[in-house]
């Protein structure tokens, strides 16, 4: 068996199984992609031994706790440890790289595997995505889909992932659509920490010689923060503008966003937030075509009163290369009309 030796976050892909020793609340915020949640401590465990640090001692702590930890370890070990081979090398991770993954480290490698601690643990991990992001981002040939609400940028970005084209696609790991109305229904945003986590794994498979296409987003998607670096970098990249007619826009908006109208009271809600900016009389009326589940009229005031007088002065303020934007006409926003457009993208970007 080989000795123990510093590993470090760029040589997780070397191990069988990463193995997450933090309690579930822990995991659940952030933790490496593909790791496995085998607690040391529970959450409520994790919070009365350290009450009774606080309150008795570190050595009734440890006593308690390592009761604790000795019982979750052996069902672990019965559990989803169970099957695996002499050979298996998992890589063990907690919060600092300290006692929790030392002690499973400990106990794995009694056992027989080539267990391996992560050296300054899921605190180091976090600074290496960080790092990713901030080194990868500046390099990223970027083309920039823009476009006004409604002209389909998004899936034009899938139909060119389905074309094999790189595609970094912020609201899919930000689990939200970017405009007000963007909550997906039953899904809830990751965490900062979690998204940032998939996007530096993002980062790292793109090919840095090939165009990677991104929807012009904001420097926020719900409540999540684009980082800094990648906001700068998408704010001087090429832009493609896809101009569809306000026409097809309404009623691919119609098709798209129709679960809307599954939740009127959820709906009313998201509106009221812009009575100050348009006046409670024009709210009002939206919140009865909302509470009538009547999209197309509310949909069509959205565009014309809120979204479109705004676009073309925000374009430009946020994209350094927006007075040279390249026109993608959009007469048709149906699906075989969204894959001609993403071929069209491609041999813009050339």
């Amino acid at each position: 068996m080989s000795q123990r030796r510093p590993i470090t976050p760029d040589q997780c892909d070397a191990f069988d199984a990463l193995i997450d020793a933090r309690s579930p609340a822990e995991f659940a915020e952030d933790h490496i992609p593909g790791a496995i949640n085998c607690p040391v401590l529970g959450d409520a465990e994790r919070a009365e031994v350290g009450t009774l640090y606080k309150q008795q001692g570190a050595f009734i702590a440890r006593r308690v706790g390592g009761a604790m930890v000795a019982a979750n370890l052996a069902r672990h070990l019965r559990d989803p440890l169970a099957d695996k081979p002499a050979n298996w090398r998992p890589l063990v991770y907690c919060w600092r790289g300290g006692m929790r993954s030392g002690s499973m480290v400990q106990w794995l490698r009694l056992v027989g595997w080539d267990a391996q601690q992560l050296a300054g643990g899921y605190k180091a991990y976090r600074r290496h995505v960080i790092e990713r992001i901030d080194t990868l981002a500046p390099q990223l040939p970027l083309h920039a889909l823009v476009g006004a609400t409604g002209s389909a940028k998004t899936r034009i970005l899938h139909a060119l992932a389905a074309q094999g084209a790189q595609v970094l696609d912020l609201e899919a790991l930000a689990c939200h659509k970017g405009s007000l109305l963007g909550a997906l229904p039953g899904t809830p945003q990751p965490s900062q920490k979690h998204f940032e986590t998939q996007l530096a794994a993002q980062l790292a498979r793109i090919d840095l010689a090939r165009p990677v296409f991104i929807e012009g987003e904001s420097a926020r998607i719900g409540r999540i923060s684009v980082p800094p670096a990648l906001v700068q970098r998408l704010r001087g990249a090429p832009c493609i503008e896809v101009d569809a007619p306000p026409a097809e826009r309404l009623a691919f908006l119609l098709r798209d966003y129709a679960y809307l109208g599954d939740d009127p009271a959820a709906l009313c809600q998201r509106l009221a937030s812009l009575t100050e900016m348009h006046g409670k009389e024009v709210i009002g009326r939206w919140q009865a075509w909302a509470t009538a589940r009547d999209l197309a009229p509310l949909f069509g005031e959205l565009m014309a009163l809120h979204y479109d007088p705004h676009y073309g002065r925000s374009q430009a303020r946020n994209f350094t290369q927006w007075g040279a934007r390249q026109r993608l006409a959009a007469p048709d926003l149906s699906d075989t009309g969204i894959a001609a457009l993403a071929s069209q993208a491609q041999a813009m970007a050339g």
